[in-house]
């Protein structure tokens, strides 16, 4: 059981209750980066920074988005974790910013075939390294197929854009690589990821680190491409 606090509306303090419908939910459109708590606690425009507690008071997250046809609360509404949260404030505090981890590559989730009950394909595919980047520097190439990172696996590009969006730059990871019929480990000393603004002006085959289901070819998330039933309180607020 959940709890959103808001001012819905602008009506006032208001405590709604649900519960938590589904976690690490991505590719909303709302950023590169995402990593929701789902909720059906009623969320609505006046919401947005309020904080979504369990029963005993302890924060869970912040409200951030809902879907909904109407403007209101649908019961599908969306929060940020309260690790990510920590990871933001600590970086604010520290650094001034928050600084992410980046590999330097183009992702791609390998694809099962349906018709293959024992078909056992994982990780993401390397679809394109950027020359000079993190990835380029450890000997990774287009075509490998990434199955885990520091021994927890990967089974989606979004699972391997947040696992390296919260290391800090600098940091050394372990990636199991299959390349043709052979397995090796590479550790990679991660950069930095640059802002929105800076990933849009590469050229269009260097917009790394992107899950190309989810962007544009800009490797930008667009306003088009947000589903119109997806509000982002946030925005919608301001």
């Amino acid at each position: 059981v959940v709890l959103a606090i808001g001012n819905p509306f602008g009506v006032g303090q208001t405590v709604t209750q649900g519960i938590i419908s589904a976690t690490g939910r991505t590719g909303l459109g709302i950023n590169t980066v995402e990593d929701f708590i789902q909720t059906d606690a009623a969320i609505n425009p006046g919401n947005s920074g309020g904080a979504l507690v369990d029963a005993y008071g302890q924060l869970v997250g912040i409200n951030t988005a809902i879907f909904s046809r109407s403007g209101g609360s649908m019961g599908i509404g969306f929060a940020i974790p309260t690790e990510i949260v920590k990871l933001v404030m600590n970086g604010i505090i520290k650094d001034g910013k928050v600084r992410r981890g980046w590999l330097g590559i183009e992702l791609q989730s390998s694809m099962k075939d349906p018709t293959k009950l024992n078909d056992d394909t994982n990780g993401v595919e390397v679809m394109n390294v950027m020359t000079g980047g993190p990835a380029a520097r450890a000997g990774l190439q287009k075509g490998d197929i990434i199955t885990a990172m520091d021994n927890k696996p990967v089974n989606d590009a979004n699972t391997l854009i947040q696992m390296v969006a919260r290391k800090s730059p600098d940091s050394v990871v372990n990636l199991q690589v299959k390349r043709n019929n052979g397995q090796s480990n590479v550790n990679v000393t991660l950069g930095e990821r640059q802002p929105q603004e800076a990933l849009t002006e590469l050229p269009q085959s260097q917009n790394f680190d992107q899950n190309s289901d989810n962007l544009n070819q800009d490797g930008q998330n667009s306003e088009q491409q947000i589903p119109p039933e997806l509000m982002e309180l946030f925005k919608k607020n301001r």
